[in-house]
């Protein structure tokens, strides 16, 4: 099994909900926030420096790190000790699954044909001092 490991420096952004808009004759288009669309470009910009020779084919296990920013209220001592054990983790909005949707969207057509592909998902939220998001991709190597 191969796997491609790299780290999205930053912060961390979560799929936004989609805005309706109109065209100029007047139909109703979705489109992406503008900070979700930011994020998925810049996911694209580092996963290109990470890329196979080509795309993964076969079923993918994906892990997901996203280390949030620490809110000011946990920058004392005693909690950056529970953030550093793994104790004091983030349990409010956004969910997990908002933060990985923009992850798998920026990494199609970069690591995979489809996000279709990820068979094994993990993601798990943190805080730090240093925020980013940090991926693992594990597949079958092409011929085995």
């Amino acid at each position: 099994m191969r796997s491609i490991l790299f780290e999205i420096i930053g912060n961390p952004v979560a799929q936004g909900r989609p805005r309706a808009g109109k065209t100029f004759t007047g139909k109703t288009v979705l489109y992406d926030p503008l900070k979700s669309r930011n994020f998925k470009q810049y996911v694209k910009l580092v996963a290109f420096q990470h890329a196979p020779d080509e795309l993964i084919t076969g079923p993918i296990e994906l892990c997901v790190d996203v280390y949030r920013s620490t809110p000011k209220k946990y920058q004392t001592g005693p909690k950056q000790a529970l953030i550093e054990s793994g104790e004091l983790r983030p349990t409010s909005k956004p969910d997990a699954d908002n933060y990985v949707k923009g992850i798998k969207d920026g990494l199609n057509k970069i690591m995979w044909q489809d996000d279709s592909q990820v068979v094994d998902l993990t993601v798990r939220k943190f805080y730090s001092l240093s925020p980013r998001v940090v991926v693992c991709i594990k597949y079958q190597s092409r011929g085995k």
